[in-house]
């Protein structure tokens, strides 16, 4: 399957078989990054409050969406497209009181082309033990890298070092274009990693399947899209290092 970084927590799945996903779309002049052009047949929002996770309006092909925080708060799992989706409530900052509005949200979790994947939506608190246990099992993590805006990055690496997904690909972090103050740089995040451990696209898309998941924890880097940038055949996972 073909995966694409929009930047912030937008990402775009397209798999061998089955629905074209995006995840938590932003409003493009909310957070700097450019206009999600393509189509999807499924969105994944984190929740219907926050313009930076939750435009599925602005996604072309009148896709089927899916609310993880509705999905969270009714039983934590449904289907849609034959995707199988589960989700756990979560807050988008620390101390925030519980099932509190605005600003709660729900991670997800969700199955293509036999690959698990993980979205950790907006939470900002630290992890309790069920929404570490959420995460086990995963086979690639969409992970909240920059700190600040949302959970800091000791509570991120207590939950990785636990459930051990196989590829963690960082989002949410400071760019070039998203520049909240405090949020922190990629380094930041890379910092927790051995220098062999980690991996860079180069661009903003690249190919994966199950053969190219590693037996431990690895780290994909990718760039978010820019405007005008079309999908192609991007770098492979472990083809550059």
């Amino acid at each position: 399957m073909q995966v694409k970084w929009y930047g912030h927590a937008a990402f775009g799945l397209t798999p061998d078989s089955g629905p074209r996903i995006i995840t938590d779309p932003y409003t493009p002049e909310g957070v700097g990054y450019a206009p999600i052009t393509d189509t999807a047949d499924l969105v994944i929002i984190s929740s219907d409050d926050d313009s930076a996770h939750c435009r599925a309006d602005l996604i072309a092909g009148d896709p089927t969406v899916v609310n993880a925080l509705t999905v969270a708060q009714n039983g934590g799992a449904t289907t849609a497209l034959n995707i199988n989706i589960t989700a756990i409530e979560a807050a988008e900052w620390d101390h925030h009181p519980e099932h509190a509005v605005p600003g709660q949200n729900g991670m997800y979790r969700f199955t293509l082309d036999g690959i698990k994947f993980a979205h950790m939506g907006d939470v900002g608190n630290p992890l309790t033990d069920a929404q570490q246990a959420f995460f086990e099992d995963t086979d690639v993590l969409f992970a909240l890298a920059g700190g600040y805006l949302t959970l800091e990055l000791p509570d991120l690496m207590e939950m990785i070092h636990r459930t051990r997904p196989k590829l963690v690909i960082p989002m949410h972090f400071r760019t070039l274009t998203y520049r909240p103050r405090n949020t922190m740089w990629i380094e930041s995040f890379l910092s927790h990693f051995k220098e062999d451990d980690i991996d860079f696209a180069f661009g903003c898309e690249t190919t994966l399947t199950q053969d190219d998941l590693p037996d431990r924890t690895r780290v994909l880097v990718m760039d978010y899209a820019r405007e005008g940038q079309h999908e192609g055949n991007g770098p492979k996972l472990g083809g550059t290092t």
